[in-house]
C-alpha cells in the first residue's frame, strides 16, 4: 500500500477570514503533510493581497510564489481545484469562455508543476444544462485536447457532487469518464460525496436515506467491479457531523439556493474518526474499497468545508493541520488493519 497524505488549502482555514496561504502551507508542512490540493480561491486571495489585484498576469505571478514557497515547505502541489460547473452548458458561448479560462488555468498548472484540475460537477439549475449525456462528454473532450497540446500535458479528473444536478454519483461521473476515453481525462472519487448520495441524507430525523447500507453496499462492490484504477487521478476525504435535526427551512444551515445536501457540506464536513465531533458516515468501508478493492495508490487529501473554517483565531491553521494529521494517523491504521477484511463487514 502506498498513500501519500494531503490535505486542501481551505480546510486550513478561510481565506475570508484573514488566514494566508503562507501560514496554512507551513502548517499543513509542519504536521507532516507532504501535499496540498490548491484551492483556487487561495490562489486568487493570494495575487490580491501581493499583487493588489487578481488579473491573469498576477495570478501568473502568485502561482511562481507559491510554487518557491511549497519548495521550500517540500510540499507538492496535487491539483489546481475547483474549475466549476464545466461542461454541458445549454448557452454554447458560455462554454467557449470556458475553454478560454481553462488555457489560462493551464497555465497556471504548468508555473505550479502540478498536472491536474479537478472539475467538480455542475450544480447549475436545470435551465442552464443540457440532459444529453454526448453534450457534456463532447465538452469534456475539448478540455481533455486542450490538456493534452500542453506541454507538459494537463489531466483533468470529475468528481460527482452528492448535489450535482445531472452527475450525483461516482456511477454517473464514471460513464463520462469512460465515454470521453482520453488518457488524461479520469475520476476523483470524494468519500464524503459517495456517502453523501447513496447513504446520508441530512433532511432526515437519522440523517440517512431509507436503505443507506444496503445502498451503500451495492454501490461500493459496483464501484470495485467496474471502476479502473489507472483512471482514478485523485481520492478526497472527509466524513462529516449527523445534524442534530433535519436540515429543513428552519435549520440554521438552511439556504434557500441550496440543495441540503450543499448546505450540509460547506456547514458540516469533519476529519475522518472525529467521532466525538459527531462523524457517522461510513469512510472506512469506503477507504478500504477504493484501497484494498481498487487496488488505489496515490494521494488521499483531505477536503474539509465546515462553518469553524471562518474563525478568526490567528491559531486556526495550526490547529486544524494538528486535528488533520491525527486523523491520518487513525486513517492509514484502520487502512492497515482492513488489508484483509472485506467491505461488508465494515458497515
Amino acid at each position: 500500500m502506498f498513500l501519500r497524505p494531503g490535505i486542501c488549502t481551505v480546510s486550513l482555514g478561510r481565506s475570508a477570514a484573514g488566514h494566508s496561504l503562507s501560514h496554512k502551507l507551513m502548517a499543513a508542512s509542519q504536521h507532516g503533510f507532504e501535499g496540498i490540493d490548491l484551492l483556487y480561491e487561495d490562489l486568487h486571495d493570494f495575487a490580491e493581497q501581493k499583487y493588489g489585484s487578481s488579473c491573469q498576469d498576477h495570478e501568473l505571478r502568485a502561482a511562481q510564489d507559491i510554487t518557491f514557497l511549497c519548495q521550500e515547505l517540500k510540499l507538492e502541489i496535487i491539483c489546481l481545484q475547483p474549475f466549476m460547473h464545466f461542461g454541458g452548458r445549454i448557452d454554447r458561448e458560455t462554454h467557449q469562455q470556458d475553454l478560454v479560462r481553462l488555457q489560462h488555468w493551464t497555465q497556471l498548472c504548468q508555473i505550479l508543476k502540478t498536472d491536474l484540475i479537478v472539475f467538480p460537477s455542475s450544480f447549475l439549475s436545470k435551465e442552464k444544462l443540457s440532459t444529453d449525456t454526448s453534450t457534456v462528454v463532447s465538452d469534456m473532450i475539448d478540455a481533455a485536447d486542450l490538456g493534452s497540446s500542453a506541454s507538459p500535458p494537463i489531466r483533468f479528473a470529475l468528481e460527482a457532487l452528492c448535489w450535482g444536478t445531472n452527475i450525483d454519483t461516482w456511477d454517473a461521473s464514471w460513464d463520462v469518464v469512460r465515454y470521453v476515453n482520453k488518457p488524461n481525462f479520469g475520476i476523483c472519487l470524494d468519500t464524503f460525496n459517495i456517502a453523501g448520495r447513496v447513504f446520508a441524507d441530512p433532511t432526515q430525523p437519522n440523517g440517512c436515506v431509507a436503505d443507506a447500507v444496503q445502498a451503500l453496499q451495492r454501490s461500493l462492490h459496483r464501484l470495485m467491479g467496474t471502476v479502473d484504477s489507472s483512471k482514478v487521478f485523485m481520492v478526497q476525504t472527509a466524513d462529516a457531523e449527523k445534524l442534530s435535526s433535519p436540515l429543513n427551512p428552519s435549520h440554521p444551515f438552511h439556504h434557500k439556493d441550496q440543495p441540503a445536501r450543499m448546505s450540509w457540506s460547506r456547514n458540516a464536513r469533519l476529519f475522518y474518526g472525529e467521532e466525538k465531533c459527531g462523524s457517522y458516515l461510513p469512510i472506512r468501508a469506503i477507504h478500504e474499497a477504493i484501497v484494498h478493492g481498487l487496488g488505489y495508490k496515490g494521494w488521499v487529501s483531505f477536503e474539509v468545508f465546515n462553518r469553524a473554517l471562518f474563525d478568526t483565531d490567528p491559531e486556526l491553521p495550526d490547529t486544524i493541520a494538528s486535528r488533520a494529521s491525527k486523523s491520518w494517523t487513525k486513517l492509514i491504521r484502520h487502512v492497515n488493519q482492513d488489508e484483509d477484511r472485506s467491505t461488508t463487514s465494515l458497515l
